[in-house]
């Protein structure tokens, strides 16, 4: 007795079909492509982003060294006038316990 209607694919058919799926998915991506590469992409931010951005680049150009302070206090260092004192270093070591 044979058994009809089972469907099966054999190797060489099935791999015929992948390759006809793949031709027709890449003929479809390269006039997809073809249609969009002519046109491009736009970005639009908030008012938020726009000022964060903005924010982030002044931040950006500040210098990592505050030459003001370090010029005055190497002045008060060089005439012997800083005065440490004890007891706000004191108080400093402290809060980090």
């Amino acid at each position: 007795m044979k058994i009809q209607g089972n469907n099966q694919i054999e190797g060489k058919d099935l791999y015929g079909k992948v390759n006809d799926l793949n031709k027709k998915e890449q003929t479809g991506k390269s006039s997809e492509t073809e249609h969009t590469s002519g046109e491009r992409d736009k970005i639009s931010l908030s008012g938020k982003a726009q000022e964060i951005n903005q924010l982030k680049k002044l931040i950006h150009d500040l210098p990592d060294i505050r030459i003001d302070k370090v010029d005055q206090l190497q002045q008060v260092i060089d005439t012997g006038s800083y005065a440490i004192d004890s007891y706000k270093v004191a108080e400093k070591m402290l809060e980090e316990i």
